[in-house]
């Protein structure tokens, strides 16, 4: 699940927020993790499921999660994590914590009705909840064209008594800035906003996806082209001086040896020790669960030449 053509409409955002405004996020948010210090060991070791993975091997790959960094677990099932977001910025209100609650999700999980009972909730109850919206213009193969007949998402708002805008997403500036103040208002007034960011997706929607099959190679060109949003910033800073072809092809080199040098060692990495099947059930290990903690240290023992264990943190 790549981000390619959606660059300034994450990072924008994640630039926006505060360390102290809590995230959850949908899946192509990889932005938000490395914009707060998740760093590429730490998205390897999650995909790779090794034993340095945080969420102990018990995740889907790209489900990353940071308790460190004030972001929730991936949420894939599409939309359950809106009406999360603003359960906690309600109990932020409740506490008298002065942080906004940031949620992402696509146009398309706009559709779930999920996001209608969240965003209905927070207008209500006057949760200081962001609804940030990437319009990346397709569900899956689904365009805008078959998904509503209205005027986008920030409309919807109207109709929740909720605060709105629209900004092109794929101006990092406008993005910024959009955010920062939905933040600002949010916070002041103790309200949620919806914002929405009309980007593109380039990319497939996945690795199991040919997106060929429903928009034509010329469609994808134009956008990758002439409206890139890292295109957009590299031109930005070439004319003023701060930026030129040497440095760009000399960062995309390190970039890649670093992304390549944390897949290597993700890759080399021992797994999860088994044993954590029995952690985190319960507060404490109760009698069933140390009952079956022996019994698996028994049957490895008798057993464990039949499993590859040297592949496993035991």
């Amino acid at each position: 699940m790549t981000c390619s053509g959606e660059e300034a409409a994450v990072i924008g955002s994640a630039a926006a927020l505060k360390d102290e405004d809590t995230v959850f996020t949908q899946y192509r948010e990889v932005g938000v993790f490395l914009w707060r210090g998740f760093t590429p060991d730490d998205i390897m070791h999650q995909c790779f499921s090794t034993h340095k993975d945080n969420t102990k091997g018990r995740q889907m790959p790209i489900h990353y999660s940071s308790k460190k960094h004030n972001i929730q677990c991936v949420s894939s099932t599409l939309a359950t994590q809106v009406p999360n977001a603003v359960g906690y910025a309600y109990s932020n209100k409740l506490k008298n914590i002065p942080a906004v609650t940031a949620t992402f999700f696509g146009e398309g999980a706009a559709s779930e009705g999920d996001v209608h009972a969240a965003m209905n909730m927070a207008a209500v109850l006057k949760c200081p909840t962001l609804f940030i919206c990437r319009n990346n213009g397709y569900a899956i193969s689904t365009s805008t064209v078959d998904q509503y007949a209205g005027d986008g998402i920030a409309a919807r708002a109207v109709g929740y008594g909720m605060r709105s805008v629209r900004v092109d997403g794929n101006d990092l500036f406008a993005v910024h800035q959009a955010v920062s103040e939905a933040r600002q208002l949010a916070l002041r007034e103790t309200c949620p906003v919806l914002v929405e960011l009309m980007t593109y997706r380039v990319g497939h929607h996945s690795t199991s996806d040919d997106s060929t099959a429903y928009r034509s190679i010329d469609e994808v060109n134009y956008w990758n082209r002439e409206d890139s949003p890292v295109g957009r910033l590299g031109g930005f800073l070439e004319k003023r001086g701060l930026w030129d072809q040497d440095q760009e092809q000399s960062f995309s080199k390190e970039c890649r040896k670093e992304i390549m040098g944390a897949f290597n060692r993700a890759e080399s990495t021992p797994k999860p020790s088994p044993y954590l099947l029995f952690d985190d059930v319960y507060d404490s290990e109760s009698g069933h669960l140390a009952e079956q903690r022996q019994q698996m240290k028994q049957h490895l023992a008798q057993y464990g030449q039949h499993y590859d264990l040297n592949n496993y943190d035991i």
